[in-house]
């Protein structure tokens, strides 16, 4: 496959400025571009680098306002690209909404924008009058009418696109997102884990992972863990990640007497040690275009009980590598003593879930694919 000069696009990145899910999709797929293309990563950040064959060059924006502050970062964005663009770009691929303004001003080159999620998914339909959200949802409207080329991380979040945006089925094609699954294949004792946790070894315990926010349904596994606490022993929940919700989640917790702990943000490392501690990962999402949080847990050998919507519903197998519930604290209650009253059946879970991940969701086989889509644009 010839070689190309592909720009990214992407206001985080895991070695800059990272907020989420994003950073980590974003700079595990340039990385395995990078091993037969040249990469540069256009984020934010206070110096350019190269890590992993991948050349990052970092601005600084500003801005009163999420919109002003994506304008601003935008340009800083382009001027740093026309330094790079004496022997021309082939590809440039834009990732999410925040990047629009720059696409639009590189319009008129062989241009890819990916939607990760959109406004009205990760609100929860909850925007009520926000400018902000009106804003955004016409910055995601814009991006796949000028783009080349439209990408999405699931089937799902691909509906949810044509029918917001009107963006033709011809033109948008879906990369779902991919994993590492040795980082999380690790051999750690589980027993020890909890014991440094001060967990009980027979404990069921549970984790929660992502942002403290509506979307990813924290308050549901709340309202569901009255049920699972009267019916398993020592039932254990750990709920890691930070946001907006967590003070109020915290509070609650503690007012119902909930045996629940709070880590927040924590470091990938702390992560693989809970993903191995745990018996049970719940995934309790209103709206989850893909889910990097599934093919995490199942590289971990984890089973999981997950909300059935998006990336979720797309790709597990109910009974087969996990259980999927309809997005209520009821249900969610119910799949999760389902999944902890069989506690053969779980390791069975588990196991079905990483093969999986070998067969669909490693980066070198997204990345591949990725790469062929690209010679399409350039032709």
């Amino acid at each position: 496959m010839e070689r190309k000069k592909i720009a990214f696009f992407c206001w985080e990145s895991m070695y800059s400025e990272r907020v989420g899910g994003l950073a980590n999709a974003a700079t595990y797929v340039a990385q395995e571009l990078a091993k037969r293309n040249d990469v540069h990563f256009f984020t934010r950040g206070d110096c350019d680098f190269t890590f992993n064959g991948v050349h990052y060059h970092g601005v600084r924006p500003e801005g009163g306002n999420i919109i002003e502050y994506c304008r601003n970062m935008s340009h800083g964005m382009v001027n740093r690209f026309k330094e790079f663009d004496r022997k021309p770009f082939d590809i440039l691929h834009f990732h999410d909404w925040h990047v629009t303004e720059a696409l639009h001003l590189l319009k008129e080159r062989n241009t890819v924008f990916t939607y990760h999620s959109t406004e009205y998914g990760r609100n929860g339909n909850q925007h009520g009058d926000w400018w902000e959200y009106h804003e955004i949802c016409g910055k995601e409207w814009y991006a796949g009418l000028v783009a080349k080329q439209v990408t999405t991380v699931s089937n799902v979040l691909r509906e949810e696109v044509m029918n917001l945006y009107q963006v033709p089925d011809w033109k948008i094609r879906v990369f779902p997102n991919g994993v590492i699954p040795e980082q999380f294949d690790v051999d750690l004792d589980q027993g020890a884990i909890k014991a440094d946790l001060g967990i009980h070894p027979y404990a069921p315990t549970i984790l929660f992972i992502g942002r403290m926010a509506y979307q990813k349904g924290p308050d549901l596994l709340l309202d569901a863990l009255p049920r699972v606490k009267d019916q398993f022993w020592g039932m254990q929940v750990i709920m890691a990640g930070d946001g907006g919700m967590r003070p109020w989640l915290s509070q609650v917790a503690y007012d119902r007497g909930l045996p629940v702990r709070f880590p927040g943000y924590i470091s990938d490392a702390e992560y693989v040690r809970l993903l191995k501690a745990a018996d049970l990962v719940v995934i309790p999402s209103r709206n989850e275009p893909f889910g990097i949080v599934l093919p995490e847990a199942w590289s971990a050998g984890k089973p999981v009980v997950a909300c059935d919507v998006g990336g979720l519903h797309e790709n597990i197998e109910s009974y087969r590598d996990g259980i999927k519930v309809e997005v209520s604290a009821d249900q969610i209650a119910e799949g999760i003593c389902q999944a902890l009253e069989d506690t053969d059946r779980l390791p069975k879970f588990g196991r079905s879930g990483r093969s999986k991940v070998y067969r669909q969701f490693r980066w070198e086989g997204i990345a591949e694919n990725l790469d062929c889509m690209y010679g399409t644009v350039c032709s």
